[in-house]
């Protein structure tokens, strides 16, 4: 396995465009990054990992500054994990100029749930994974489903700019007890992990609540959101969405595929999942 850190190295290592399968990711990799190694093996092409930091997605009160950096650690699980090429670039050569253009999603998509708690992170995901995208172009691409409005953002920017690649979901990876694992979840403190199973408790419980009975949609949303609330947590939503433009269901829309939703902060770590139902 080879650690590459500029766009000519890589380019130089891969056959051609089309040539390989990719998995971006910003590094202090945990299970859920080596399960998508593995999806992205199964395609019998090289797999080029990337582990870039992107300043973009951060707001100026988020954590780009204390997020760890793990670089030598990753590199050992990404070649354990089967990985061919790590493309881990300095922010000077991914971004040697000021990045002035940027890609701009569709607010319909982009601007609700997390679109709407932090402001521009969408248009910092897709400015890098589309500048990834034209250094490594890959023929397929792997992102988790945990962050699930993520990728369908980058499904309709694939599909909008007709880009020649096929982006593959990955299901979420979870500890033992349920929790998605995220490299967020290092921030937690001991009592705060024993804590955090219940957000997706509450996601479960929405969705088993809605099956039972569609028209309680409302009410299993505000339940959930101030039982969290009462275990200390601060709930940025809990909600109901269809699987197809995460908009909420209609009446009468509750027999389409749906996926439940939820982000909240305990302590100072902000947490996401969701569960398809």
């Amino acid at each position: 396995m080879q650690v590459l850190h500029t766009i000519d190295a890589l380019r130089a290592a891969l056959p051609g465009p089309g040539t390989c399968a990719f998995v971006p990711t910003m590094g202090n990799l945990h299970d859920g990054h080596l399960a998508l190694v593995r999806q992205a093996r199964a395609h019998g092409l090289p797999v080029v990992v990337s582990i870039f930091v992107n300043r973009l997605q951060f707001a100026p009160h988020e954590d780009f500054d204390t997020y760890p950096r793990t670089l030598e650690r990753d590199a050992e699980l990404l070649r354990g994990a089967g990985a061919n090429l790590v493309f881990a670039p300095k922010e000077t050569e991914l971004y040697p100029q000021p990045q002035t253009f940027k890609v701009t999603p569709d607010p319909a998509l982009a601007d609700i749930l997390e679109g709407h708690f932090r402001p521009g992170f969408f248009t910092g995901v897709c400015t890098v994974v589309m500048k990834l995208f034209q250094v490594v172009q890959p023929r397929v691409a792997v992102f988790g489903k945990k962050d699930y409005q993520q990728l369908m953002v980058i499904r309709g920017m694939v599909r909008q700019f007709a880009l020649p690649i096929t982006v593959e979901g990955a299901d979420t990876t979870r500890a033992a007890d349920g929790l998605a694992l995220s490299s967020r979840n290092g921030y937690l403190s001991t009592a705060e992990r024993e804590q955090a199973i219940a957000l997706s408790r509450a996601l479960r419980l929405i969705a088993e609540r809605v099956r039972l009975d569609p028209q309680a949609l409302a009410a299993a949303e505000a339940e959930a959101t101030a039982n969290l609330k009462a275990q200390g947590w601060a709930p940025d939503y809990l909600t109901v969405r269809r699987r197809d433009n995460l908009l909420a269901p209609q009446p009468g829309e509750l027999s389409v595929p749906l996926v439940a939703l939820g982000a909240a902060r305990l302590g100072t770590t902000r947490l996401i999942d969701n569960l398809e139902f």
